[in-house]
């Protein structure tokens, strides 16, 4: 049907309000109560217009087309009564705009503009504004309140949680909680609906949730935001929670090959920043990843996965078979280029197959995920060490130095460091992992107090050997306190605010280490030397027969690989002179722990994207690498759950110390159907709150 709009004739269809109509068509009516995603409450007034043949203004939203109706927005008596009903609403309004976090982006602000209202003609209140102590994550600042509804319809109909409602107080009706009990209390599920749709600065993110130094998405979902591959973690909890662990996978994948692994030994840093820490514990994020990738049955993301682009007839040599090498090659060849991965060692997967114990990443678990790899049609080159990469540039399109830090350090200016039972902590991973023979002894001393030390140690007693753990710091505070916990239960012994003299040798072989005991320490700003409180008379000998260095890796190059490096080994760009994804060589590229030091398996990954995509681009690409693998169910109407706010953290089991150090079996019991199920129902899906549409402002139309 047709009707005329302010002289303008405008299509509709029966059941349609003359507000909708209007702002479909870009023509702006006043409101408040209505937005985008929720019925109008006809109770603003803001929203009345003329309607030929009707005595008196009548409310836009609540009032439906009819063929031939005919319409004025600004006439007189629709200004009067919008001016009228804007006074009322701002007669109990604070008026000091300036002090509001929403000032500017405000919609009764935008909408008093609009109607050429001023502050200073109404009624200022004198009600201070309250401290908001009682909920987390949300402020609830009921004075700025101008009881539109939106917010009870947002709990109630889009969220259907039903939390808030309209209350009675003091011969008032404002909006709260039954019996005013904080949010928690109430069933709150925290997601954030209610903020999205508040039009004045009533209800709004706790001070800090929200910055001007990150996007609004990155501020909304700081999981996301935080994981440096940017894994969409709140999609994958929610299909985790409806029993959809192929969609998990899935949705895990489109950012990371390496799923399951990620699931056992990612630093899970999204976990300081999710939101539901500030209400108890925050979420099991890297737990929920695991049971996803364990309990992945019909792999429907995979046909998608392995699709390639067409060939491009580009040639890439990848140098390094770990996380970085091998996530680079799979973009780059999802993007049709013929790529080779050259591994030095005899299997591929770097640090996760020989630089991580194995009771914590197993080597199938790698190579199962290594294997999809290589369906897409990835080429991996075994027991290949590559000795130049401007050499092996001359016979493809780019390179990509992915070697990682493979080299373990020691400590050469300790006396003894140079004797043959001196080791690295590399060196006791890969003799477990990749069967070589070492001669540690019965007793082996490491040097150390960091998670690598202490996973030294787990493999050392899994071996059968007696160790202590000899480091600086008072309770090996550098390492995590369950990795740290977790090899002393299994039998390592602690030498904690110990200082080492010297590696002592008998007849050739190393028979003790020389330390004393210090209060504390420090090192110098300029220097880095040691400073240290040492405790007088304190100096004794820690009998072993072998010692292991847990002093961190370098990349072991040398200028014969043929790029130019920096005194530490690390490949540089000359135009820069720092360490990032060019090099000296043009067409050779670098990235992962190569480039950055050594850090975590999801920053390896992170950098392989962004590698790829630089490569693509250089080899005449889009550098595009983003992919869907499946689709998404995202329904707003998450429901109550009584007590939500309380519901405690799902933790792992550990295997009993006395039964796991007895084998290299994974140390930790995965997630039953249940726990996944209940752990997940914990988040508070922040991401739904992206998907609220934006309400409109008098300023957005033409």
């Amino acid at each position: 049907m047709q009707i005329i709009i302010d002289n303008i004739s405008v299509e509709c269809q029966e059941g349609e309000s003359i507000l909708e109509v209007a702002l479909r068509n870009n023509i702006y009516i006043p409101h408040l109560c209505k937005h985008p995603d929720l019925e109008a409450s006809g109770g603003c007034r803001l929203c009345s217009v003329e309607i030929e043949g009707e005595e008196f203004p009548k409310p836009a939203c609540s009032t439906y087309v009819k063929e031939g109706m005919k319409i004025t927005v600004r006439g007189p008596k629709a200004d009067e009564t919008r001016k009228m009903a804007m006074e009322l609403i701002l007669a109990g309004h604070p008026s000091e705009c300036t002090g509001c976090p929403k000032y500017g982006k405000c919609e009764l602000q935008s909408m008093y503009q609009f109607l050429g209202a001023s502050p200073e003609h109404w009624h200022k209140t004198s009600k201070p504004v309250p401290d908001n102590k009682d909920n987390p994550l949300i402020m609830h600042l009921m004075i700025r309140c101008v009881r539109c509804g939106r917010c009870v319809h947002a709990c109630r109909d889009m969220r259907g949680v039903k939390v808030l409602d309209y209350r009675h107080i003091k011969g008032e009706i404002r909006i709260g909680t039954k019996d005013g009990v904080s949010l928690a209390d109430a069933g709150c599920r925290f997601c954030g609906a209610c903020i999205e749709v508040c039009p004045t600065g009533s209800i709004m993110d706790q001070v800090g949730l929200i910055t001007e130094e990150t996007t609004y998405a990155d501020a909304v979902v700081p999981c996301r935001a935080t994981c440096p591959a940017h894994i969409s973690i709140p999609e994958y909890i929610r299909a985790v929670k409806e029993g959809d662990c192929d969609t998990a996978v899935g949705i895990i994948r489109e950012k990371v090959p390496f799923p399951h692994a990620l699931g056992l030994v990612c630093n899970n840093r999204c976990e300081e920043k999710c939101k539901r820490g500030d209400l108890n514990d925050p979420l099991s994020i890297r737990n929920l990843k695991r049971f996803a990738a364990e309990n992945d049955k019909t792999q429907s993301w995979k046909e998608k996965y392995t699709a390639c682009a067409p060939d491009t007839g580009k040639k890439v040599a990848i140098i390094g078979g770990g996380a970085c090498g091998l996530t680079a090659g799979y973009y780059l060849r999802k993007k049709g280029h013929d790529v080779t991965v050259f591994e030095a060692k005899k299997i591929p997967g770097g640090h996760m197959t020989s630089g991580m114990p194995a009771y914590r990443i197993p080597t199938e678990a790698v190579l199962d995920e290594v294997k999809v790899i290589e369906e897409t049609g990835v080429k991996i080159v075994c027991d290949k060490k590559i000795e130049n990469a401007a050499e092996l540039k001359k016979d493809y399109d780019a390179v990509l130095v992915a070697i990682g830090t493979s080299v373990g350090k020691k400590l050469m200016y300790l006396p003894g460091a140079d004797l043959p039972q001196v080791y690295t902590a590399l060196d006791v991973l890969q003799a477990q992992r990749l069967g070589i023979d070492y001669d540690f002894g019965q007793t082996v001393n490491i040097i150390g107090g960091g998670n690598v030390a202490f996973d030294a140690a787990g493999t050392l007693v899994r071996m059968g050997k007696t160790v202590n753990v000899v480091c600086l710091e008072k309770d090996a505070s550098q390492a995590t306190p369950s990795e740290r916990d977790a090899a002393l239960e299994e039998g390592a012994n602690l030498f904690d605010s110990h200082s080492n003299e010297a590696i002592l040798a008998e007849n050739g072989r190393v028979c003790g280490l020389q330390v004393h005991k210090i209060n504390s320490f420090s090192f110098d700003p300029d220097t880095r030397a040691l400073i240290e409180d040492a405790i007088p008379d304190s100096t004794y000998v820690i009998p072993c027969d072998s010692i292991v260095f847990a002093a961190g890796q370098v990349t072991g190059l040398t200028d014969a690989f043929g790029i130019e490096l920096n005194k530490f080994g690390y490949p540089i760009d000359p135009a820069t002179g720092k360490s990032e994804y060019t090099t000296s060589v043009e067409g050779v590229f670098a990235a992962g722990d190569v480039i950055t030091g050594t850090k975590f398996l999801i920053d390896a990954i992170a950098g392989a994207r962004d590698v790829a995509s630089l490569m693509d681009k250089y080899l005449g690409g889009d550098g595009q690498i983003d992919e869907q693998l499946v689709e998404r169910k995202a329904d707003p109407h998450i429901g109550r759950i009584e007590g939500f706010a309380g519901l405690k953290r799902t933790e792992l089991k550990e295997r009993d110390a006395e039964e796991r150090k007895k084998d290299f079996d994974v140390s930790s019991i995965g997630f039953t159907c249940e726990e996944g199920h209940c752990e997940a129902e914990r988040c508070l899906q922040c991401d739904l709150r992206l998907n609220v549409s934006r309400p409109h402002f008098w300023s957005d139309f033409k």
